[in-house]
């Protein structure tokens, strides 16, 4: 597993990294991670490896586009100092383009996206023992819908600047694409963008996986 002894790794993103998080920082077992796929995160890493004594952070903020992201970056990424760093952030980017079409404004139009994801990433890689770069997704296996046609394009240019800058990196489409495969989306999630429990872990072991976690209790 690459997270080592008495490290650090903060996740931030919006509100399916929120949920419900305990503010300013989420932190600890009792619900300051929120109830998503960071508490599960933290979970089996206190489970499977109770001796590295990893600390898991939660800064994700409900609503927050990448451009909120970048304007709180030094309160919540680097002040923070954590030695491993998760960014999913994209599906408001995409979502405020069709809930909210008439007001251009607040939309994150895929230039903007990717020029200020890339900053962020290139300016924090010198800060931090590793970095995890984490697609948006649509729990929606039609293709055609313009909405996950969309985030499937913007989860194409996270995967280019994970690859450009040689970070990790998690598919969280394809990873909900092959349990659609067998179930109804309505079993990962309400409204397709905001995951149920199941649909939490699932983000949680694609993470895990990027981490290179092997699951296995201790014996």
């Amino acid at each position: 597993m690459l997270i080592e002894t008495n490290q650090t790794l903060l996740l931030i993103g919006d509100s399916i990294t929120d949920a419900g998080r305990a503010r300013p920082v989420g932190a600890g077992p009792d619900g300051g991670l929120g109830g998503g796929y960071a508490a599960y995160v933290n979970s089996v890493l206190s489970v499977v490896h109770p001796d590295r004594n990893i600390r898991v952070l939660n800064t994700g903020i409900s609503g927050n586009t990448v451009r909120d992201l970048e304007n709180r970056w030094q309160t919540d990424v680097v002040d923070l100092k954590p030695d491993w760093l998760s960014i999913m952030i994209g599906t408001n980017d995409v979502w405020r383009q069709f809930d909210s079409a008439d007001r251009p404004e607040i939309h994150v139009l895929p230039a903007e996206f990717e020029e200020r994801l890339e900053r962020l990433v290139r300016d924090t890689l010198p800060r931090v023992k590793g970095l995890v770069l984490m697609t948006p997704f649509l729990i929606e296996p039609d293709l055609n819908d313009p909405m996950r046609a969309m985030m499937d394009s913007y989860g194409r240019t996270v995967k280019n600047i994970s690859a450009k800058f040689n970070t990790r990196f998690v598919d969280t489409q394809a990873a909900y694409n092959e349990i659609l495969q067998f179930s109804k989306p309505s079993t990962l999630s309400g409204d397709r963008v905001h995951p149920n429990q199941v649909g939490h872990m699932v983000l949680a072991a694609a993470l895990l996986k990027a981490l290179e976690l092997e699951w296995q209790l201790p014996k």
